[in-house]
């Protein structure tokens, strides 16, 4: 039976890219709550430019907000889930891992990188009761995404190739987020799994 209880919650301001306040992220949600179970690594970042026009100081400042924030709040969050005897951890990857365009030289490889670490934590943390999971979005309706959205033969393209017809929302992540949060996946660890309303597979 599902409590209607309602779940406690609050906000823990943190950058991500940065060491320390990944640390301290984690142990003041675990003071306030006295414990770690899920982790949702949801972080992003955009800057569209082919591969020979990327200042390396951006390939950082994509990478760092894609990849190695996931690395380091995922290495922050593991003693404290190994400790109380397993958990979850979601990793919001996106279709730019498996497809690209030429203007995502750094973000597909960034998210590529996620897909994979997801993997590796996967199998390392196993043993540990700790699942691992990726979710690929396709093009979901977001701030970042309004520019594409904006541009009509873009938009066109989308709406063509995507069976259910629509992009997507933040609505439709949802589920599958909660799934891989809670115990009914307790089986299933280092997948990738696309939620794009069939635009992976159409042509």
């Amino acid at each position: 039976m599902l409590s209607t209880a309602a779940a406690a919650s609050s906000a823990v301001v943190a950058d991500v890219t940065d060491e320390a306040q990944c640390r301290a992220m984690v142990a003041e949600a675990v003071r306030r709550h006295g414990r770690l179970d899920i982790l949702v690594n949801n972080a992003g970042r955009a800057i569209g430019k082919q591969p020979h026009e990327f200042p390396m100081a951006e390939w950082r400042a994509v990478m760092d907000a894609n990849l190695t924030s996931v690395v380091m709040c995922s290495q922050v969050a593991y003693p404290e889930m190994k400790r109380v005897g397993g958990g979850k951890i979601v990793n919001v990857a996106s279709l730019a891992a498996v497809l690209a365009m030429p203007t995502m030289a750094a973000y597909a490889p960034s998210k590529a990188g996620v897909v994979q670490f997801s993997r590796v934590c996967a199998a390392a943390w196993a043993r540990d009761n700790i699942q691992v999971n990726a979710v690929l979005p396709g093009w979901i309706e977001t701030d970042m995404t309004r520019p594409r959205r904006e541009d009509a033969a873009f938009n066109e393209r989308v709406l063509a190739r995507v069976p259910a017809g629509r992009w997507g929302t933040p609505d439709d992540l949802a589920g599958i987020a909660a799934f891989l949060a809670s115990a009914a996946s307790d089986f299933i660890t280092g997948a990738a799994i696309p939620v794009d309303g069939g635009y992976s597979f159409a042509v």
